[in-house]
């Protein structure tokens, strides 16, 4: 079939449909797959510079905190870093790593032991630090020895140039630590951490946030509180912020000597605990005595409280005349929660000269914090 006329009274040759599909001259098409190869080649020539620019930038990242960790006084020891994750990420490997200090409330000091320390930087987000711990990890506080592993162990810290990272998410999956009186697993945790150096008197220079799931306690000897309730802790949480200003310095007990004198307080917002029969909330406000020990005066709202008698009774952990006594009593001082009606115990709590009371009843004495000068 073609299609024909007149044109200046000359009959229009006729255009087949053959012609009409006909392809672009082969120069041009060779012109477009160059010009395509070019691009291509450029794209990938200014990734891999970009690439280059992370890992060099998270390098020397690394370099300047070592230094500046080495400056307070730290012993910090690895294996030569190794670059990789090319092409969506800047990551860099060290092996045997060592950080140890002696800086802290301790005697001893603490020191931190990684198989493998991972950092890496994603595209897009080029502002954010990913720190994963694979493998063995073993951690010592004073002279008590910690190992600990996990399916997954990571934490992610902001990047901001000229200040150290202002906050900090930590999350872990499956978590063992080898504990001195025995295994201790968490089938998940979570803690963040966010701090303010400028913070004023009223505001929180650091702010903690934790929550664990799952978590499988030691074997407990008989009259402990586990062999009451069991080894499984349903769920913990805490809430604590510390208000500022923290004053700098590298003498611990003169840091907590000027946070006391300048009215620092901890607040501890929430500490929540459901374990077998027992559901715990405790708030509290604190701060340090003349001794710098831990004092303050909170609440205790407890649920379960009888079924708790009964538990801690039976594995005798207290004494079952007192527990009956008790058991007397509590319905006087319970009403009914605001959850779900069950009756609740709502209680004072103090801390002074490092004895927990009870609605004024000794219940524990607490070991002195050994600040190191």
């Amino acid at each position: 079939m073609v299609a024909g006329g007149l044109v200046h009274g000359r009959e229009r040759p006729a255009i087949g449909f053959a012609q009409m599909d006909r392809k672009p001259p082969r120069r041009l098409r060779r012109t477009l797959i160059l010009a395509g190869l070019a691009a291509l080649f450029a794209l990938g020539a200014g990734h891999t510079l970009l690439w280059r620019a992370m890992a060099s930038e998270l390098e020397a990242g690394w370099r300047d905190w070592v230094a500046l960790r080495r400056a307070a006084g730290w012993r910090v020891e690895h294996a030569a870093p190794v670059r990789g994750g090319w092409p969506l990420a800047a990551t860099l490997t060290l092996d045997r790593v060592r950080l140890e200090g002696a800086a802290t409330t301790l005697p001893g000091g603490m020191a931190l032991a990684s198989d493998r320390v991972l950092l890496r930087v994603t595209l897009p987000r080029l502002d954010r630090l990913v720190v994963e711990l694979p493998g063995q990890q073993r951690l010592r506080l004073g002279r008590t020895e910690l190992p600990f592993t996990a399916d997954a162990l990571q934490a992610v810290l902001p990047l901001e140039r000229g200040t150290p990272p202002s906050s900090l998410e930590a999350t872990a999956e499956r978590l063992r630590i080898g504990t001195p009186v025995g295994g201790l697993e968490l089938r998940s945790a979570r803690l963040s951490l966010s701090g303010s150096a400028s913070a004023t008197e009223e505001e929180p220079a650091l702010a903690v946030s934790f929550g664990a799931e799952g978590v499988e306690l030691p074997a407990a000897p008989a009259g402990a509180a586990a062999a009451a309730f069991g080894r499984r802790v349903e769920s913990v949480a805490a809430e604590l912020a510390l208000s500022g200003p923290v004053p700098p310095g590298r003498v611990p007990v003169q840091r907590a000597e000027a946070w006391r004198d300048g009215g620092g307080t901890a607040e501890l917002r929430s500490f929540a605990l459901r374990w077998g029969p027992v559901g715990a909330n405790v708030a509290a406000t604190l701060t340090l005595d003349e001794a710098l020990q831990p004092m303050g005066a909170g609440t205790l709202r407890l649920t379960g409280a009888t079924a708790a008698l009964d538990a801690l009774a039976e594995a005798g952990a207290i004494n079952r005349r007192a527990a009956s006594t008790a058991r007397t009593v509590l319905p006087l001082l319970s009403r009914p929660s605001a959850e779900d009606g069950a009756p609740e115990l709502e209680v004072p709590l103090t801390l002074e000269d490092r004895t927990l009371a009870l609605v004024r009843i000794p219940v524990t004495r607490l070991a002195p914090i050994e600040w190191p000068r």
